[in-house]
């Protein structure tokens, strides 16, 4: 459906690609990854035509349609939410005008050659209305409304009035529902609750038929949707068969055969080298020798791809807190609405959280689960009931809210270092390089960082104190998968306690003893592991196939 052909691609001295090439097949679903900055985006670029290779070719079959959902969503407002979602779909609906404008002009008599030419018209009209799903457009837009959590009251509400997470869903929604022959996307999982992200795997993988072409944090939603991964990186793109698991597997035997291909040119190399320096005096040898050195000449030179830069920690060995660490009793939350009414979060929760477990606390979206890690992070304080926080225990909480209230004007290197004020500066940058900031970089202020960046900044100003329990609000997020791998090795050798809320099933099922559910305003205790719980609350889509984990 789309080849990309020896294309080439420079940005001042930064070099992308040269010689890359890829397809995307019909009704495909392909994996795109790579290290931030080698050229993912404008991989999505270069298919859309936003901007133009500097040599080769790209071609797609005549009037294919591309749907590009990207983290930049622009501005929305004056619609409501269904209707800002059809707005993307302004072809379909002109050609629905023009089809009704035809249909009308039928029934009004004409010549002859000028009917047949309009029956022409309205059959290319019909045929291109009816490839773009036009008849079915809004019930299309409701329905994926709702499968990505926005209930049909709220469709109805002005678009303005949703926070900027909510307007990501709704900018999904409109590339969802153009029905695109073609769709590319930008980490579509960002913003999504596990509901959300369960039904776009379920709607990608059985709903369209498109081919699709996406990037993900999300490991779990990979591995179940893709079947192809094309890797960025080292000025050129390579492709593999299978998931991104088989991928990982794969890349490390295709290296390993290279570092082997590598040491045996090297070996060569070296002992060519040496008979020409031995030799090339002699004049009894001179023949050998120059034949040696236009060997060498001729030899294309294996090189190696350089190691991505990945998070390297641990966290140290922290203080030893008391066997409870926590004990809630009667514990309930109620937020004052703007309205003046009364919103009940959770009511009635009493239970222990004891040493060494790592719990993850799971809902449906707006359950209430960010706002019981406030109160065990004492953020905010119950509307009734008790936590009481275990003899020498020393908590750290990290949120999305933890990188707002970071000091733009500060640098990293300023910022770790108020976490650590008895530090050396090497201490400092040591603990900046663990987390990716090397060089100049530690000079950088938070202001200009991305969301990734602060995510790492947050996370170091943790890992500076002696914390025994983490209470972490979807640590994940902005972060890329080998990231989250990192984090999650360092979190299972951790030797505190953990409570943690996240969307990534992968992240959970790895690390999690113990779940902790709110539903309905209660908190249902799950004494098993992340899978356990699944099974158990009849939410396993493997077993369940209509469940929504």
């Amino acid at each position: 459906m789309i080849h990309v052909t020896n294309i080439s691609k420079q940005y001042g001295s930064q070099v992308l690609f040269q010689g890359a090439s890829f397809q995307l097949p019909a009704g495909t679903r392909t994996g795109l990854v790579g290290p931030n900055g080698a050229g993912k985006t404008s991989i999505f670029r270069l298919v859309t035509g936003e901007e133009t290779a500097d040599s080769g070719d790209i071609a797609c079959a005549k009037k294919t349609v591309i749907g590009y959902f990207s983290q930049d969503i622009g501005e929305m407002a004056g619609r409501s939410a269904l209707a800002e979602v059809m707005s993307a779909s302004a072809r379909t609906i002109e050609l629905g005008e023009q089809i009704r404008d035809m249909e009308a002009a039928m029934c009004e008599p004409m010549e002859d050659d000028a009917l047949a030419a309009l029956l022409e018209r309205y059959g290319d009209a019909q045929e291109e209305f009816e490839h773009r799903g036009g008849y079915d457009l809004e019930s299309r837009a409701q329905a994926v409304l709702t499968g990505l959590g926005i209930d049909p009251e709220a469709q109805a509400r002005p678009v303005e009035t949703f926070s900027g997470g909510w307007k990501m869903r709704i900018a999904l929604a409109k590339i969802l529902t153009l029905n695109p022959d073609v769709l590319l996307l930008d980490e579509p999982t960002n913003h999504l609750d596990v509901e959300s992200i369960i039904w776009l795997e379920n709607w990608l993988s059985e709903d369209y038929q498109g081919a699709v072409l996406l990037t993900s944090h999300d490991r779990d939603f990979m591995n179940r949707l893709v079947t192809r991964i094309i890797e960025v990186g080292n000025q050129t793109v390579t492709t593999y068969g299978g998931n991104y698991d088989f991928y990982l597997r794969e890349r490390q035997i295709r290296r390993e055969q290279l570092m082997a291909s590598y040491r045996r040119q090297q070996e060569m190399l070296a002992k060519e080298e040496e008979f020409i320096a031995r030799f090339a005096a002699r004049a009894s040898h001179a023949a050998q020798v120059q034949s040696r050195v236009k060997k060498l000449e001729k030899i294309e030179r294996i090189t190696l791809p350089p190691e991505q830069k990945v998070m390297r920690f641990e966290f140290a060995e922290p203080p030893r807190s008391g066997d409870d660490v926590v004990a809630m009793q009667d514990l309930a939350k109620t937020w004052k609405t703007p309205e003046g009414g009364e919103k009940h979060v959770f009511s009635g929760v009493s239970g222990l959280i004891r040493r060494g477990e790592k719990v993850a606390v799971v809902g449906v979206n707006g359950a209430g689960k960010s706002t019981f890690l406030k109160v065990l992070a004492e953020q905010t304080d119950p509307t009734s009931g008790t936590v009481t926080i275990g003899a020498n225990v020393h908590p750290g909480y990290f949120s999305q809210h933890s990188m707002d209230i970071l000091d733009p004007q500060k640098t990293v290197f300023e910022t770790i270092s108020e976490a650590l004020p008895m530090a050396t500066v090497g201490v400092v940058r040591n603990l900046c390089a663990a987390f990716l900031f090397q060089g100049d970089d530690v000079e950088k202020r938070i202001g200009i960082l991305s969301g990734g960046e602060k995510s790492r900044v947050v996370l170091a100003t943790l890992l500076a104190r002696p914390i025994n329990f983490l209470i972490l609000d979807e640590p994940t997020n902005h972060l890329d998968i080998v990231s989250r791998e990192i984090l999650l090795d360092a979190l299972k050798e951790f030797a505190g306690t953990v409570v943690l809320v996240s969307h990534d099933r992968h992240f959970l099922r790895c690390l999690v003893n113990r779940v902790l559910e709110v539903d309905h305003g209660r908190m249902l205790a799950y004494e098993g592991d992340y899978d356990y719980y699944l099974h158990k609350s009849g939410r396993d889509p493997l077993h369940n196939p209509t469940a929504q984990p």
